[in-house]
């Protein structure tokens, strides 16, 4: 697997664990200590606030599933990829990421983006 890949599964890991030690080491090996994370709902800086934030998000929906529903394509050190969570068996909600990664293949900047991006026109 190459890093950017291992990185990118380490993230998606750590929202489908709720032991904070192991959420601690795949954050400490996947993200850069300043990673910045942006989606509708956040706007953070730093390992922390990235843990607190998945910590938040878990609570609020206990034992959703995140899954990733893409292939990564990458370009220039830039991701992109979707992903969606489940629960029960149900979607819950569906979304796109773009995502930066150093020449070492670690997490800097993710931007995420929920629901369906529609195309216009024919």
């Amino acid at each position: 697997m190459v890093a950017y890949e291992d990185n990118l599964a380490k993230m998606l890991a750590v929202w489908n664990t709720t032991d904070e030690a192991e959420k601690r080491a795949l954050v400490d090996a996947a993200l850069e200590h300043n990673v910045h994370f942006v989606d509708p709902n956040h706007n953070i800086v730093g390992r922390e606030p990235f843990l607190k934030m998945v910590s938040q998000v878990q609570a609020g929906i206990p034992g959703a599933v995140y899954s990733r529903r893409s292939r990564i394509d990458i370009q220039n050190n830039h991701c992109r990829y979707h992903w969606a969570i489940h629960m029960n068996g149900q979607q819950l909600l569906q979304g796109f990421d773009m995502t930066e990664v150093n020449d070492a293949g670690r997490v800097v900047k993710v931007v995420g983006f929920f629901g369906p991006l529609e195309f216009e026109g024919a």
